[in-house]
């Protein structure tokens, strides 16, 4: 896969194109990315996605506090590069790009920058000022500037239609399983380790308290949850605890998010770590005393191992 910075350098054979912000590049993405592919042969070009950076509400709604997205720009990029593709674009998204008619999108950048071969868009494509950009004027633009149009029905996994907002909302909920079914992977909590009170510690259950690397990354719901610890390539066993911390957080929505590795002992301040969410234990609760909470820890990492070794 090549990756293009913009449209300076982009140059592929009749480039067959499609365009969106495949927030999780989940399994309703990768059928999209499979077809894309499959057109590609059939019409003897490369297969192309075009998104953008930053995300288009950022832009269009530079006071926005609640985006909330399932994948960092470097987690997108990863998992565009094992799904096949010749080529992916990640365009500047700016306020002048925002301006842009669809028509005036289609003949500056579709047909004079990349000379798009066919442009593959989905069953309720919208893109463009006002997201104007349909498929059946998408069908007139490709008259008018001879290139191909191939329109994709809705994709379902398991008869259920798959979306990015849908797997968002099932991550708020804690529901890990589902959402990792949808996505076609493990969902990933990639931060660095900061200075926290310490409480766990006095329990017996020392645990590393996360800052998120981007804070427009979704946090899943109150809880505690079995996830695998990767550092420095090396992965561990662990449960984690999300809860609330009104202050000193810049993690969304407030959320802490504190990590029991299993058998680790290292000094890890400072360090970048990343979680990977595997399922969840149980529901957030208080307890009248500390013991009774020490021995509701110790059951939960008993869940959680039974968890993570199945």
């Amino acid at each position: 896969m090549k990756l293009h910075l913009g449209l300076k350098e982009f140059n592929a054979v009749n480039p067959v194109v499609t365009i969106g912000t495949f927030d999780g590049v989940h399994l309703g993405h990768q059928k999209v990315i499979l077809r894309l592919n499959e057109f590609a042969k059939k019409h003897n070009g490369e297969s192309v996605i075009f998104t953008f950076y930053p995300h288009p509400r950022l832009v269009t709604s530079p006071d926005e506090t609640n985006l909330r997205l399932l994948t960092t720009l470097d987690e997108k990029i990863k998992l565009f590069e094992k799904s096949g593709i010749d080529h992916l674009i990640i365009y500047p998204f700016n306020k002048e790009f925002s301006e842009l008619t669809y028509s005036e999108f289609v003949k500056q950048v579709l047909v004079d920058k990349m000379k798009t071969h066919c442009l593959v868009v989905g069953y309720d494509h919208k893109f463009g000022k006002n997201r104007e950009g349909g498929f059946e004027y998408l069908k007139k633009c490709a008259t008018q500037h001879n290139f191909e149009i191939e329109k994709l029905e809705a994709l379902s996994v398991n008869e259920e239609n798959v979306s990015s907002s849908k797997i968002r909302e099932i991550l708020q909920f804690g529901n890990i399983k589902l959402a990792n079914h949808f996505l076609g992977y493990n969902f990933t909590l990639r931060g660095t380790v900061v200075a926290g009170k310490q409480l766990g510690r006095k329990l017996g259950f020392p645990t590393a308290n996360i800052e998120a690397s981007d804070k427009h990354k979704i946090i899943p719901g109150y809880g505690v949850y079995a996830v695998k610890v990767i550092i420095n390539k090396a992965e561990y066993n662990g449960m984690l605890n999300i809860g609330t911390r009104p202050t000193f957080n810049k993690n969304a929505d407030n959320r802490s998010i504190e990590v029991n590795i299993f058998d680790f002992s290292d000094d890890i301040y400072g360090q970048e770590i990343t979680l990977v969410f595997i399922d969840k234990i149980r529901e957030e609760q208080k307890f009248d005393d500390i013991e009774m909470l020490a021995g509701q820890l110790k059951k939960d990492k008993t869940a959680a191992l039974e968890i993570l070794t199945e």
